[in-house]
């Protein structure tokens, strides 16, 4: 029988919709003649037969309905979506169709000489409009659960019990989403509102989250849904804070910005995102500092591919640049964000390039041939350990592409030219901090070198970028997924965290300040610490951490140790009298630098040094240089570790001369 409803749907599914109208309309036909026979049944009390019914009423009522039913829109409704929604739309056709038909039945009187009840009792004026209201409601929802399989009752104790965390606008609009889901069944709103405990929307309760618990277990709960999109990250903390006492899984609606049309499905449901459980609210941008060097200004991005170019050529493109600039080495990369940008703005002129920022002579034939007003420097190495371990590669890429496009904007007038630096540049103890160090170096010592120049310099420098390329955050979610273990260096291991957004836009707000190559970076609240990251990812997975307290837990945390150049915590300064400056969440400040000339040797010997390949005069060399950069590890660098390993194994098979591996003939 099940298969055969199966094959029925799939055939209905199959025909043209003026098909299902032309289907429709003689199934609401057949319902009206009906109930008209219905309508005499109950009113005389008898059963009349066929031979002896009077079909001037049924004819009139199918003459009347099918018109009043069209212009309500009852046939161009898609049935398997329909929701308890589509009720008020049946009653208001009927009242109007029970209103006309009871004018004509009850009023002006209906009769027949070729039946046996020849005069129409006035009351089937009443009568028929209300079981045709109930007959025309009961055939939309019998068809929705035929064609949407919601017959199947293993199927409907499957559905997972939910609660709607927020009974405003977005609550309501998802109860109404929820209502056609296959997998989810709305069990009742949670509110903080006093005001709204013990109401009925939507046919649903609204309780107080004080009772959770006890909900929980009446009810069935697994999830809840947040539909706040309007409330303020701290407000949302507490919230979570809240539900992470219970084994749920939360998820929620997308940011009040991010609605652009006001309507929430379910499609707009997602996981829990885990800059929600920022300890801070999202830093709001100042429009004037966004718009001071993008609109009506020709825009290059280095990187354009990358987690940080990707996210600031989506900023630039909203705030009408003249023309905009991708530059990019990585070809898939640049494509993709190409064709994405292209379909956001398509009056918008932007141009990808396949260009190594190495290439200084190159950059200026761009900067020049495209009369570039501003640049964004996001290209770089930023991955820790990968950086740890191909040493001369990272420097040569963040330390010598940072010079290239320094020397270039100076040779050819860029108005402002914006270094993207990092955290780890402050008293690094990797090769990654140590290269971006030396990179704002680079950027200062040009700079202040110039006479005359009119171009203005500045380096942004903040934390983490939450589930950027370089996070951990993805490896976190896929290790949870997966059943765990969840790998962590240290427990007591904190990182400073911001958005890709807030990233972004203070790149573009720093590089509207910035003057004289000073340093900006983002008062980002207290660090977060990890582990306490992970334990809220995993309860708000709906899982428990298995640890010594909680043996049965679902995801264990594993201790890793330290990666090669890892710090315990990040800082974001040098000094401890950072200024203010216009945006009340930017501080600036004016680090020491190295005169150019003097620079310039080291920058000369450290080349060399890179093209020999010799990782341990390099890493030495970075030591003289910034004299805060401290190295936490032995060298794991893969071709200076073989290099080693051969001339050990030489040494010890006596081949070794003069410091030399002595061919074998």
């Amino acid at each position: 029988m099940s298969n055969f409803i199966k094959e029925f749907s799939n055939s209905i599914f199959s025909l043209h919709r003026y098909s299902k109208r032309v289907i429709a309309i003689i199934t609401d036909s057949f319902l009206c003649i009906l109930c008209t026979w219905l309508a005499f049944t109950l009113r005389l009390e008898e059963v009349v037969i066929l031979k002896e019914f009077n079909f001037y009423p049924a004819l009139i009522s199918v003459i009347m309905a099918i018109p009043i039913f069209w212009l309500f829109g009852l046939y161009r409704t898609i049935f398997r979506f329909t929701s308890l929604s589509i009720i008020l739309n049946i009653l208001s056709s009927t009242f109007v169709y029970g209103i006309l038909y009871f004018l004509v039945i009850g009023v002006y009187g209906v009769a027949s000489h070729t039946s046996y009840y020849a005069i129409v009792p006035r009351s089937i004026g009443i009568i028929q409009p209300m079981f045709l209201f109930f007959a025309i409601i009961c055939s939309r929802l019998a068809v929705k659960y035929l064609l949407t399989n919601n017959y199947n009752f293993r199927k409907s104790l499957s559905k997972k019990n939910v609660f709607i965390y927020g009974a405003g606008d977005a609550g309501r609009q998802l109860v109404v989403s929820l209502e056609n889901s296959p997998e989810f069944k709305v069990k009742g709103f949670l509110d903080d509102d006093i005001q709204l405990h013990r109401q009925v929307l939507l046919g649903q309760n609204i309780y107080s989250p004080n009772n959770l618990e006890k909900l929980i277990k009446n009810y069935g709960i697994s999830i809840v849904f947040l539909a706040l999109p309007s409330i303020s990250r701290k407000k949302r903390n507490q919230i979570i804070e809240k539900l992470n006492q219970y084994k749920l899984i939360v998820k929620t609606l997308p940011s009040i910005s991010q609605i652009v049309d006001g309507r929430i499905t379910v499609s707009d449901i997602k996981d829990l995102n885990i800059d929600d459980l920022l300890n801070r609210d999202e830093v709001k941008p100042e429009l004037k500092l966004l718009n001071k060097n993008i609109n009506s200004k020709t825009v290059l991005v280095t990187g354009a591919g990358g987690s940080i170019g990707s996210e600031l050529s989506r900023q630039i493109i909203k705030l009408n640049p003249n023309k905009l600039l991708l530059l990019e080495l990585n070809e898939f990369a640049l494509y993709k964000i190409y064709e994405e940008l292209k379909v956001i703005n398509k009056n918008l002129k932007i141009i990808s390039l396949l260009v190594n920022v190495q290439n200084q002579e190159k950059l200026e034939t761009i900067f020049e041939s495209f009369k570039v007003d501003t640049v964004y420097h996001a290209a770089a190495y930023k991955h820790v350990p990968l950086v740890e371990e191909n040493i001369c590669e990272g420097i040569q890429n963040n330390v010598f592409g940072t010079l290239a496009v320094a020397k270039a904007s100076i040779n050819k007038n860029i108005s402002n030219l914006v270094l993207i630096s990092s955290d780890k540049a402050v008293r690094p103890t990797n090769i990654m901090g140590a290269s971006k160090r030396l990179s704002e170096l680079c950027m200062q010592a040009i700079y202040n070198d110039t006479k005359d120049t009119s171009a203005h310099f500045s380096i942004v420098r903040f934390g983490n970028v939450l589930e950027s390329s370089g996070s951990v955050i993805p490896k976190f979610k896929k290790q949870i997924r997966e059943g765990g273990p969840v790998t962590l260096t240290h427990k007591d291991v904190t990182r400073y965290f911001m958005t890709v957004t807030e990233a972004a836009q203070l790149v573009i707000q720093a590089g509207a300040m910035g003057k004289k190559s000073e340093v900006f970076v983002l008062d980002m609240g207290e660090s977060v610490k990890i582990r306490d990251l992970i334990y809220k990812m995993i309860n708000l997975s709906g899982l428990n951490v298995k640890d010594k307290g909680n043996p049965n837990g679902d995801i264990e945390i594993k201790i890793t140790g330290l990666r090669p150049g890892e710090k315990l915590y990040e800082e974001l300064l040098l000094g401890d009298n950072p200024k203010k400056t216009i945006h009340s969440k930017i501080q600036k400040t004016n680090d020491s630098y190295i005169p150019l000339d003097q620079l310039n040797i080291e920058l000369k010997n450290l080349k060399n040094l890179i093209n020999a390949n010799n990782v341990e005069e390099v890493k030495n060399l970075l030591d003289k240089i910034l004299k805060l950069y401290k190295t936490n590890s032995k060298i794991v660098d893969h071709i200076y570790i073989e290099q080693n390993s051969s001339k050990e194994y030489a040494k010890n098979k006596h081949l070794i001369k003069d410091n030399k591996v002595v061919k074998i003939r």
